[in-house]
């Protein structure tokens, strides 16, 4: 649709600019009703609403609202309602209504637009106003003044809805009252909150966020709250102060059913087309997609909703025609409680496709390119630097874990009904053909957390899977609940499960009996990993600490350019880099084949330089792919509410959802499309709360978005007061208020009377809980790193001190630590994109922050706390001030190693030291297999620690022409010395 500015109204220049981000890359601070724009309609013309003004609605007027919301994929989604007080007159609505109409074709024609009649509001119009709207007497037609500021007046108010508060102000008279519905009396000096006896303990919850929202806006949040039970008679002051307002208390009459009570009825859809402004029904047996055609507009009709579907060819003019057909046709049927709601072509919404008999798999309308230009035109406008943003692909982010990297890990397989503990040394060996159950415990801010998961082989048998989540639910149970628990599905592993193992190997066929057992049935063959037979590996992986090596079958399809492989037979190895591949990834061959292949040499292969010997282990060339393998990617997260009774299910979206959403009475479902979340209230039955695996995957099978959801997509089991940080990162999180006590009545009620949300006493870190009474070797708080590896800045290493921790980190000894603790990991100290200037800079404050780190006394080793980056910065900027003469010796030379070598924090008194201030140690302490092993090295070099003449005897050349050579290269020395 072609639309000419003029034909726009000029108060919509700029509309849509005033975004709230879902999952944009840059963190921008936002409000509550961020990305709200409101217009009123005066003379027929929309007129802004100031921000001061947002959320207040006046019962003659109508409005436009518009919500602009950033998507993760840089897109830019419009919501436009148009709202209808009830006093608002008949022309002033079809204003309205046009209007929408005309916004729409200047953000694009993508936007969905509702009507919202006042009283019968959707709930995802009332959450950009949480707590509520309560619209106030007056409006700009003729004939009414907006209400003045006058002297308080007792009002009474009746809330309605468990997710979302209707309020709506009724006659003060106990004739008002009923054993339903929940009241709010506001009376000058205290506000009242009575709760029929027949409400539910979530109405009431929500009615007090009602509550402290008068309290705030017309009290100045001075005044007393009471809580009044329907009931209760005379039982106490503030029940008798309340019915003495109503002149004394009387019995309350049932309720009468009132046009506002009557809830619309859901009908069958009827389809009719739009011709000339009329409404003609389209005969038809089944609802189908090929019913629409793109040249003209449509009304379905469902009875509370009613859709008007516009072609993407059809006109400005033609789509007005089709809402006023729509408004029409509600007139006629006398519905005016009906939500109106109208689609574009190609970006139906989820309810709308359900009605329908067939609907096609929809490909996606190119329009994020689009979208991400506004989002990049409005942070350029905000100071952003937005280079980059605009090309076709988006850098897609690396996915964080949320996870604290540094706790104990215990693994079992599952073994019929039984499951069998696994050495250290073989707890990150899976096979496809098994199952295995794994419990994680880490440190969290006040406590310990645990997760406990099951992994299941993609050859793995039903029984054992039943049996594996039997066992785990048993272990969750034995442990009070405490622990989040995970399934998980091989091949779509999340990054958590990826970083805790940090290597991890999966191998072709199975070693338990079930898996034994279905092989000979189906009398099929054992193809379970030997190492004398052929096997071929892909790595992957992001670095030391997140990388895999999947065995896949052994012929030449199963290659990829975007890999790099390890394939092996009974006499040759081979290491196979992918064109496509980078030095990072090579090297974590490298790594894999220290664990598979220890201790052999391998011969490196570049993608067409392969030899013969090489084509004839996998059977012959043939072709295979070059795009890398790609988990589902996360999407913007939708939370539900849900029950679940006699296998039925039946979910409610919160929409624009808060952690005050999440019921301690419910169970809620947070859907991010790679990852499912099922959240289970302290006040849910426990037998409810034994079925949250079953409604995860219920859900999983219903996909009520319609987003094509994984039946292997990860599910997590959260109970509340254990939430962990991969969880809370989806809200702005209080751990106080999952902490404190009583259902959601009572903690609210404790918020309103106190202001505040008590902070609950903070729990001793206990020790690590380890299931079926193992003894757990976890390091003492104060030996422990908290840095936590989602943040990207922060380095994981045990016992050092912050300045260094932004300097350096080690890796222990593979051959001698437990492998219970996964181990600490090297980052880059810069990025690969820095100017000299900056990269200068940065080393000057590095060092100069080391160097004050050298001089701080000696002390108890302490948990380093994680700070704030302005305080970070602030103190990096502090040390580099702060002059240290003694170390002006060294500084140099530090600064032009510091790209390629970790620094010792503190060199031991009587050590010898090299040119550049290294410790240096004999060659025989330095090997991988030396009995009197070199601690707190960085062993990922420990060349580096060899005198210059000790090292140019072994390598045959100086470190200079040493560390010119390939990466790989390197490696290959390093390993044939046993220094890798």
């Amino acid at each position: 649709m072609a639309v000419s500015m003029r034909d726009l109204d000029p108060a919509f220049q700029g509309a849509g600019q005033k975004t709230s981000f879902w999952g944009f890359p840059i963190v921008i601070s936002l409000t509550t009703n961020s990305g709200i724009e409101i217009w009123r309609i005066e003379n027929f013309r929309p007129v802004p609403v100031p921000k001061s003004s947002s959320g207040k609605f006046f019962t003659g007027d109508s409005y436009v609202i518009l919500k602009t919301t950033a998507l993760k994929n840089g897109a830019l989604r419009h919501d436009i309602h148009y709202w209808l007080g009830k006093d608002t007159t008949q022309d002033e609505a079809g204003t309205a209504a046009v209007k929408t109409v005309e916004l729409d074709a200047a953000l694009g024609g993508r936007a969905v637009q509702y009507r919202e009649v006042q009283g019968h509001e959707t709930e995802k119009f009332l959450s950009y106003f949480k707590p509520c709207i309560i619209p106030q007497p007056g409006g700009v037609a003729s004939g009414f003044k907006h209400a003045e500021a006058e002297e308080h007046k007792t009002r009474l108010y009746v809330c309605k809805g468990k997710h979302v508060v209707h309020v709506k102000e009724v006659p003060f008279a106990r004739s008002s009252l009923n054993h339903d519905d929940i009241f709010i009396l506001d009376t000058k000096s205290k506000i009242f909150q009575f709760n029929g006896s027949n409400s539910s303990i979530q109405e009431r919850a929500k009615a007090l966020e009602v509550v402290q929202y008068i309290k705030d806006t017309y009290h100045d949040g001075k005044c007393e709250v009471a809580s009044i039970e329907d009931g209760k008679l005379m039982a106490d002051a503030e029940t008798g102060e309340f019915w003495g307002l109503f002149g004394g208390f009387a019995p309350l009459p049932r309720k009468t059913a009132n046009e506002d009570d009557k809830a619309v009825d859901s009908l069958p859809a009827k389809l009719f087309c739009i011709l000339k402004g009329q409404a003609e029904p389209v005969q038809d047996d089944s609802l189908t997609r090929e019913l629409l055609d793109t040249n003209k507009c449509y009304v379905l009709d469902c009875g509370l909703e009613v859709f008007v579907w516009m072609g993407r060819n059809t006109s400005l003019d033609e789509r007005k025609n089709a809402s006023s057909a729509a408004e029409e046709l509600l007139r006629h049927l006398d519905r005016p409680k009906s939500h109106i709601i109208r689609v574009i072509e190609g970006f139906e919404t989820v309810m709308f496709r359900s009605k329908f008999d067939t609907w096609p798999e929809t490909t996606a309308v190119t329009v994020s390119e689009d979208g991400r230009g506004k989002v990049a035109a409005l942070l350029k406008r905000q100071g952003v630097n937005v280079k980059g943003l605009l090309k076709a692909a988006p850098v897609k982010e690396e996915p964080q874990p949320y996870i604290d990297c540094t706790g104990n890990l215990q693994v079992w397989r599952v073994n019929g009904q039984e499951k069998i503990l696994l050495s250290a040394s073989d707890q990150a060996k899976f096979y496809s053909g098994d199952c295995y159950i794994f419990q994680y415990s880490y440190p969290g801010d006040d406590k310990e957390e645990h997760l406990v998961g099951t992994w299941f082989g993609k050859q793995s048998v039903e029984e054992e899977r039943a049996s594996a989540i039997s066992l785990a639910s048993k272990m969750v149970e034995s442990l009070k609940f405490l622990p989040v628990q995970a399934r998980i599905y091989e091949g779509n592993e999340p990054i958590q499960f990826f970083t805790i193992f940090q290597s991890f190997i999966v191998f072709k066929g199975g070693v338990s009996d079930g898996y034994k057992k279905y092989i000979a049935e189906k009398e099929v063959p054992d193809d379970t990993y030997t190492e004398d037979n052929v096997a071929l590996f892909r790595v992957q992986g992001s670095g030391p600490d997140n990388m895999q090596a999947i065995q896949v079958e052994p012929v030449a399809s199963s290659l990829n350019s975007s890999y790099c492989y390890i394939l092996h037979g009974a006499s040759a190895v081979f290491n196979w880099s992918g064109n496509l591949t980078t030095s990072e990834d090579q090297e974590l061959v490298e790594r894999q084949l220290d664990v598979i292949k220890p201790n052999v040499q391998s011969r490196p292969l570049k993608e067409g330089s392969e030899s013969e010997q090489f084509w004839e282990l996998l059977g012959g060339k043939s072709e295979y792919p070059s795009q890398k393998i790609a988990r589902d990617a996360e999407n913007d997260p939708h939370l539900f509410s849900c029950t679940f009774s006699k296998g039925n299910m039946k979910v409610t979206e919160i929409f624009n959802f808060t952690q005050d959403d999440l019921m301690t009475e419910d169970i809620f479902i947070l859907d991010c499309h790679s990852d499912i979340f099922v959240w289970v209230g302290q006040q849910v039955d426990s037998k409810n709360r034994m079925q949250a695996l079953t409604i995860g995957e219920k859900f999983i099978e219903r996909d009520f978005l319609l987003e094509k959801l994984s039946h292997t997509a990860p599910i997590y089991i959260v109970m509340e007061g254990s939430e962990p940080h991969f969880f809370t990162r989806f809200f702005t999180w209080d751990s106080a208020k999952s902490a404190m006590l009583g259902n959601s009545f009572q903690r609210k009620l404790a918020i309103v009377k106190n202001g505040v949300s008590p902070a609950p006493e903070k729990p001793k870190r206990r020790t690590t809980v380890s299931y079926g009474g193992r003894s757990s070797s976890v390091p003492e708080k104060s030996q422990r790193s908290r840095s936590m590896s989602f943040s990207p800045d922060r380095v994981r290493v045990r016992g050092r001190s912050p300045a260094f921790n932004a300097l350096a980190a080690n890796f222990e000894n593979p051959n001698t630590r437990n492998l219970s603790t996964p181990p600490p990991v090297v980052r880059k100290l810069y990025p690969k994109s820095v100017t000299p200037d900056s990269a200068a800079a940065s080393r000057s404050a590095a060092i100069a922050a080391l160097s004050a780190s050298f001089e701080q006394p000696e002390r108890e080793p302490v948990l380093p706390k994680i700070r704030k980056a302005s305080e970070a910065a602030a103190a990096t900027a502090a040390a580099a001030a702060k002059p240290k003469p003694e170390m002006n010796s060294k500084e140099k030379s530090m600064s032009s190693r510091i790209e390629s070598l970790t620094i010792q924090e503190d060199v031991k008194e009587g050590e010898a030291e090299d040119d550049e201030g290294l410790p240096i140690y004999p060659y025989e302490r330095l090997t991988t297999t030396s009995q009197e092993p070199v601690t707190e090295i960085d062993v990922t070099k420990r060349e580096t620690y060899l005198s210059s003449e000790e090292f140019r005897q072994k390598f045959g050349m100086a470190k200079d022409a040493f560390y010119k050579l390939p990466k790989w290269k390197q490696n290959k020395l390093k390993m044939s010395l046993q220094l890798f």
